[in-house]
């Protein structure tokens, strides 16, 4: 009787441990799973972000600090000696090139925001400080450009493109577009993104990166297909092979605008097509952005905006009259506002007011 209670209780501690055991485990999952979405990768590195703001909270720090006593050769004597001294060099603060001389060309004005990215340095602590979220619109984005001029602290490849946009904002002709690479290096993917710049009919690159020669590349390029085949070069002296390279579309100069980045309007595979088809591609997606060019700001109906009330209703008759017979209606369609269009479509009997329709 006696061994059948203690057979008995046994076997209750037993059930009561593998349910205490089962429940650490789901705990500790969901630990893991919440650290992997804070944990983001970049060139086969997984870095923590910081989604404190500023100032940083003390769990961020740790982390930060805890992180780089992992992977510094001289551990937490490296972080003991610098976290806790009071008496470390003063760090001068980058000046952003918020504006130019008149007389700067595009190019001295892009090699000046590049050099200011390259004082702020590339981020090698293991936490991101700013958190950028791609599907942010436009004006979020830009506060958080902002806020990097602010802080002044080392930043990644997807900062430094936010912060490239930001600076670059304004620059009449200037299209920017972004430019991400997947690479695979001893059997691990690595990822990168820039900033495409094209003025001109010439192509560059803004950006930050451990190499030199993975970010800036000046307004030298012919061709979008030459910019990207530059930057495979590149990869391949640092034994990278491109498996995929995504190209996205012209990003709005207007940073209050609640637009998207277009991160990927084009996806070229580098390792199954051939180059004739790749270059082909580029250069159909290059023909595509000159046609949703966001560097001047004036609307489709800006050229009549410009003129006089009584030159534009020339225009606009000249236009009409010289029009053959099957494309007049479609002109008269496309030259009208929607509201005069609603207004067509209540009452046919209203006459179309031109002035009217030059003024929206």
């Amino acid at each position: 009787m006696v061994s059948l209670s203690c057979q008995q209780l046994i076997n209750t501690m037993k059930t009561y441990d593998n349910a205490c055991a089962d429940k650490m485990i789901r705990s500790a999952s969901k630990l893991v799973l919440a650290e992997k979405e804070e944990a983001h990768e970049e060139n086969g590195v997984l870095f923590w972000i910081n989604k404190s703001g500023f100032p940083i909270d003390d769990h961020t720090w740790d982390r930060m600090w805890e992180h780089a006593s992992k992977i510094h050769p001289q551990g937490h004597d490296i972080v003991c000696n610098i976290r806790h001294r009071s008496d470390l060099p003063q760090i001068p603060v980058p000046q952003a090139p918020l504006s130019f001389g008149v007389t700067l060309s595009v190019q001295e004005r892009l090699k000046k925001i590049q050099d200011y990215m390259n004082d702020l340095q590339y981020n090698h602590t293991g936490t991101q400080f700013y958190e950028i979220r791609k599907n942010r619109p436009i004006s979020g984005l830009m506060e958080s450009a902002r806020e990097m001029i602010r802080e002044a602290l080392p930043i990644k490849c997807l900062e430094a493109v936010i912060l490239g946009i930001f600076l670059t904002n304004g620059m009449m002709g200037v299209e920017r577009f972004t430019l991400s690479f997947k690479t695979v290096f001893n059997g691990h993917t690595h990822r990168h993104v820039v900033l495409g710049i094209s003025y001109g009919g010439q192509y560059g690159a803004l950006g930050m990166s451990r190499r030199t020669d993975l970010m800036y590349k000046p307004l030298e390029f012919k061709s979008l297909a030459d910019l990207i085949y530059d930057f495979e070069h590149c990869y391949k002296q640092y034994w990278h092979e491109v498996k995929k390279v995504k190209v996205g579309l012209p990003v709005i100069h207007d940073q209050h605008s609640y637009e998207v980045i277009n991160w990927k309007a084009l996806m070229v595979s580098m390792d199954k097509a051939s180059k004739k088809e790749i270059v082909r591609d580029l250069d159909s997606h290059a023909r595509r952005m000159k046609s949703f060019s966001k560097s001047w700001t004036s609307g489709p109906y800006s050229t009549l905006k410009m003129l006089s009330t009584a030159e534009s209703n020339k225009v606009v008759q000249a236009s009409v009259d010289t029009a053959p017979a099957k494309l007049r209606r479609a002109k008269s369609t496309l030259c009208q506002s929607p509201v005069a269009v609603r207004k067509k479509s209540t009452s046919s009997s209203v006459p179309l007011d031109i002035d009217y329709q030059i003024r929206i």
